[in-house]
């Protein structure tokens, strides 16, 4: 191992770039429903964006997509629930009618607007999907470039408490040996980046578009770092492109039991303990996925349609895969949720980010990642979805890292910060 890092650690110094940003002004608008000012919400112009241009992009949705919004929250019509039922069924009404009342009457997207405008956004054209991402350059000129990777129904704004202190270790109290160029893309039919018109954006090729954006970007090393499809794009990243990723730090480490032999070989009592606890709480959450995994269409009109039916499905995952002891507001807010909920809502992408598990499931990768010999590491924390031991990991990823968190569930830079912040501080300070 100690060979390894220390071949990352020569390689990143003698390879790594600064970036030169090309700036283009466009007035086109782009593959997305929303512009490069993300306020249209008709038709697409004709007119279309230079490739190879990275256009500044800022959030501003149009005042008649929130007015529509609005008027829809007004006449919604919710279905009856079984007394007593809470969370049983799904998502709890009378916690839906809260949310949706604070949506209408307490919720400001404007502010939210004005917070998320305060990082630096942009837009490309990768495949010929145009991309949105955050591009976040530290203060300090030799930070590590690190790629990090939402997934579902998660998106860039779950980033938002760990761009600070990633970019800028020194204004937080850390070491600015520690600092990072951050790079957070909109997954394509995510946000606002555009919506593929094709079939077969799989985790491979979604992969494809992130390593396309970092080269175009000047990044020939970087780091990554990812949660659920985040963290399956991950894999694909560091091993189609090792040459490329010097670490991959994930949060979602997914690993079944190595083939032949005994699966409980080199794994602890506590770990199968974990892994069947967390097996078992997710047993009753997997229906979302056959859905999105078969039918993705079928269920884009009733949420596309309806923002309380939106908001019911993702809350739902809130509420399901966080630390929260049945409380979902002790692990988010209101404001958190409402925010990447109603990104879902202006942008139109409930339908499009959905065909992830489609694609996932009916396009078979042209190139099939093998054992991952790029630096792992691998942050668990105790309400995942999901645990796989150490030494199922371990046959699949060059583990070089592994902590068990305190607390925390499957949306980790929301849910706990400063814990995913510390460990992939710890981690890519290793591979320096």
């Amino acid at each position: 191992m100690a060979n390894s890092i220390a071949h990352f650690r020569a390689t990143l110094r003698g390879r790594r770039t600064t970036l030169g940003l090309i700036i283009v002004s466009l007035a086109a608008c782009t593959a997305d429903p929303s512009g490069d000012s993300a306020s249209s919400a008709g038709p697409m112009s004709e007119e279309q964006p230079d490739p190879t241009a990275i256009r500044p992009f800022t959030i501003d949705i149009a005042d008649e997509v929130l007015t529509d919004l609005q008027d829809r929250l007004s006449r919604t019509r919710l279905p009856d629930q079984i007394p007593g039922t809470e969370w049983d069924y799904g998502t709890n009404r009378a916690y839906l009618e809260e949310l949706l009342a604070y949506w209408q009457d307490g919720f400001d997207w404007r502010a939210q607007e004005r917070r998320l405008n305060e990082f630096d956004h942009f837009k490309t054209v990768i495949d010929g999907v145009d991309v949105h991402f955050i591009h976040q350059r530290s203060p300090e000129e030799n930070a590590t470039p690190l790629l990090i990777t939402h997934g579902w129904p998660g998106s860039f704004v779950e980033f938002a408490n760990i761009i600070g202190p990633l970019t800028d270790p020194a204004a937080y109290g850390g070491d600015p040996a520690d600092a990072f160029h951050v790079v957070i893309p909109s997954l394509p039919g995510f946000g606002f980046s555009g919506i593929p018109t094709e079939r077969g954006y799989n985790p491979e090729k979604m992969a494809d578009v992130e390593a396309g954006l970092m080269e175009r970007l000047g990044y020939d090393q970087y780091g990554a770092q990812g949660g659920d499809w985040g963290a399956i794009i991950g894999r694909q990243l560091a091993g189609n492109y090792s040459d490329r990723v010097i670490g991959f730090h994930s949060n979602f480490m997914t690993a079944g039991p190595p083939p032949g032999g005994d699966p409980e070989e080199g794994v602890t009592a506590e770990e199968t303990a974990l892994r069947l606890d967390r097996a078992a709480s997710f047993a009753d959450g997997r229906g979302y996925q056959s859905i999105q995994g078969s039918k993705p269409q079928t269920l884009g009109y009733g949420l596309n349609d309806s923002p309380a039916g939106l908001a019911a499905w993702i809350v739902e995952k809130f509420h399901g895969w966080s630390d929260n002891d049945g409380n979902v507001e002790s692990a988010f807010t209101k404001d958190e949720m409402l925010t990447n909920i109603t990104l879902y809502w202006v942008t139109g992408t409930i339908t499009s980010s959905t065909r992830i598990y489609y694609e996932s499931g009916n396009t078979p990768p042209i190139r099939r990642v093998g054992y991952v010999t790029v630096p792992t590491a691998a942050a668990n924390f105790p309400k995942e979805i999901s645990f796989a031991p150490r030494a199922w990991a371990e046959a699949r990823y060059n583990i070089v890292r592994w902590t068990i968190m305190p607390r925390g569930g499957h949306f980790a830079a929301l849910e706990e910060p400063e814990l995913l912040v510390d460990d992939v501080r710890a981690f890519f300070r290793e591979l320096r």
